[in-house]
């Protein structure tokens, strides 16, 4: 197989000499920062029994939507799912909160993927705008909502 017959991306980075955006840069400490964040929810928080509130650890108010009117906010559990997630209890992530469970798992990818996508030579803004963006923020949107009715009826009592 003659190697001089194969397409070269120019979006290498061959020899150093390609130069990466400022986007890549933020969104490579963005993403690794996030994995910090999430061993740290894993280390030292404690997934409150409740099912929300485990933010509250990290100094953070609680909820005024669901002190105010006993219905939980869209994120109502989330960093409770995560802190879950981070110590391997999945399903009961899962069943905490979705889209906190979700949030678990893009985490670490989004880190692997970013980091790769360095180390490969890339800018990972530029593999990004390939991306269908509306339909990413439609089901963004929809799996958001779908979640935070889940979390209305664990809430309220209606299921679980």
């Amino acid at each position: 197989m003659d190697p001089s017959s194969h397409e070269v991306d120019s979006s290498l980075n061959v020899g150093g000499t390609s130069k990466r955006s400022q986007e890549h840069w933020l969104l490579l400490a963005g993403s690794l920062g996030a994995l910090l964040i999430f061993v740290v929810l894993g280390i030292w928080t404690h997934p409150d029994p409740r099912g929300f509130g485990t933010h509250e650890q990290l100094g953070l108010p609680a909820c005024r939507m669901i002190e105010w009117t006993g219905i939980p906010c869209p994120g109502c559990g989330v960093t409770t799912s995560v802190a879950l997630f981070a110590r391997g209890h999945f399903l009961e992530s899962l069943r905490n909160q979705p889209l906190g469970f979700l949030v678990g798992i893009a985490i670490p990818l989004c880190a692997m993927w970013t980091s790769a996508r360095h180390l490969l030579g890339r800018d990972v803004m530029r593999d990004l705008k390939i991306l269908p963006v509306k339909p990413l923020v439609i089901a963004l949107i929809g799996v958001t909502g779908l979640a935070w009715i889940y979390k209305i009826a664990m809430v309220k009592g209606w299921i679980g």
